[in-house]
C-alpha cells in the first residue's frame, strides 16, 4: 500500500460522450490539478477529439459542442501528454469509479498506464461530512462554502473544486482527530470503511500516531 501524503495528489475529471467506454464513449475534456503539500501548484486542461461525435444531450449537459472538438487534438494525443502529467502521483477524483473506467481505457488504447493509486472523494464525503442530503460535488461546496467562479461539468472547474472539497475533508481530520497529515493509504482505507466505524477508525489511528 502506497504510504505517501494524501495531501500531495492530482484531482482529476473527465468529460466524456456518455456514461461507459464499455458501451463505445470516449473522453472529450480532461482537467487536473496538483495538490502538494496541501497546495495547488500545477493544473492540465485539454479538449480532445474522439472520432465521434457529441450528442446534444452531452453538448448541453458540459457546453462542449462538436463544433469546438472539431479541432482538437486527438484523445491519444492529449492523453499522452496527461500521461507525463500524472507522472506517479496518486490519483483523486468525485466518484472515482468513473473517471478511472475512462483514465484505464484512454491510457490503454496508446499502450501507457499510470504507477499511482486512487481514492474517492465522493466515498469519503459520504463517511466524512455525514450531515449532507446529498454527496453530488455542486452540493458538497454550495453546503461547505467553496464556491468559486466557473461552470460545473467542465473538466478543470470540476477538479479544481474537488481538490477544496478534498482539502477541506483533509482540515476536518485534523481538526477533529488531530492527525496533521493523513496518509493517502488512510483515506483510501476510509473510502471502504462502514460509515458507523469511520471515527473509531480514525481515533485508532491518531492514538497509534501519538505512541509511536
Amino acid at each position: 500500500m502506497n504510504q505517501r501524503f494524501a495531501d500531495t495528489i492530482v484531482v482529476l475529471d473527465f468529460e466524456t460522450t456518455g456514461l461507459s467506454p464499455d458501451h463505445g464513449d470516449r473522453a472529450i475534456e480532461i482537467g487536473a490539478v496538483r495538490i502538494v503539500n496541501g497546495e495547488i501548484t500545477e493544473q492540465f486542461q485539454a479538449l480532445m477529439n474522439p472520432g465521434i461525435r457529441v450528442n446534444s444531450f452531452i453538448a448541453d449537459y458540459t457546453g462542449i459542442t462538436n463544433q469546438m472538438l472539431k479541432d482538437a487534438a486527438s484523445c491519444g494525443e492529449v492523453m499522452a501528454q496527461f500521461c507525463d502529467f500524472i507522472g506517479d502521483d496518486n490519483l483523486l477524483a468525485h466518484n472515482a469509479s468513473f473517471d478511472k473506467k475512462f483514465l484505464d481505457n484512454e491510457l490503454a488504447q496508446i499502450s501507457r498506464h499510470y504507477q499511482g493509486e486512487f481514492t474517492c472523494s465522493l466515498l469519503v464525503s459520504r463517511r466524512i461530512n455525514i450531515d449532507s442530503q446529498s454527496h453530488s460535488l455542486g452540493n458538497l461546496v454550495n453546503q461547505l462554502n467553496l464556491s468559486e467562479e466557473g461552470s460545473f461539468h467542465r473538466a478543470l472547474f470540476d477538479a479544481q473544486m474537488t481538490a477544496k472539497l478534498w482539502l477541506h475533508m483533509l482540515d476536518n481530520i485534523k481538526d477533529t482527530y488531530g492527525i496533521k497529515r493523513p496518509p493517502f493509504s488512510l483515506m483510501q482505507q476510509i473510502a471502504n470503511t462502514p460509515k458507523k466505524k469511520v471515527p473509531k477508525t480514525l481515533q485508532n489511528y491518531a492514538i497509534q500516531q501519538v505512541s509511536y
